[in-house]
């Protein structure tokens, strides 16, 4: 069975504060609504990963907040350090160490690491999906990639398909 790579980059986050260290930076009112929506997209469409990795900033723990809820039970979340500011070589050797037989991750994190990562893994898939993430990864967007049959072990450029790439801003308001 192929594995699923759910990548959710972090909802819109404050400036209000010039004051805040970057990794402290809230939600804005914009992106908690934005989270809630994707929350939306997250429980109709079923999504339910067996392990989610998350940074640490404020504004990815808020956004996980939002969405964990829809996952339903028996989902391990992982807050891990190394995943603030990691880029898509420090993603992907973190996602190589993930257990074989976990079937699906998520990763709340940021850009450009999420985007970097999802355009080197999608060696095809989506067309419009793969178009839209090459000119941007919104904030609170999901990609969500399928990963060949090897394991997260396995992982290497060009070895995935995008499926698709949700926008919070496509979404009815829940």
């Amino acid at each position: 069975m192929p594995s699923t790579l759910y990548l959710l980059r972090h909802a819109k986050s404050s400036w209000d504060d010039p004051g805040l260290a970057d990794e402290e930076r809230p939600l804005a009112p914009r992106g908690e609504r934005a989270a809630r929506r994707m929350a939306q997209h997250i429980r109709e469409a079923g999504i339910r990963p067996a392990l989610v990795l998350c940074s640490p900033a404020r504004r990815t723990r808020q956004t996980l907040e939002a969405v964990a809820g829809s996952f339903g039970k028996h989902v391990e979340v992982l807050v891990e350090d190394g995943l603030y500011g990691a880029g898509a070589w420090e993603l992907t050797a973190r996602l190589r160490r993930v257990p074989t037989e976990l079937p699906s991750v998520m990763v709340v994190g940021h850009n450009p690491g999420l985007q970097e990562l999802a355009l080197g893994l999608a060696g095809g898939g989506e067309e419009e999906a793969l178009a839209s993430l090459r000119a941007k990864f919104p904030t609170a967007a999901l990609a969500t990639l399928l990963l060949p049959q090897g394991g997260w072990e396995s992982l290497a450029r060009g070895g995935a398909e995008i499926v698709s790439l949700v926008l919070p801003r496509s979404l009815p308001r829940p």
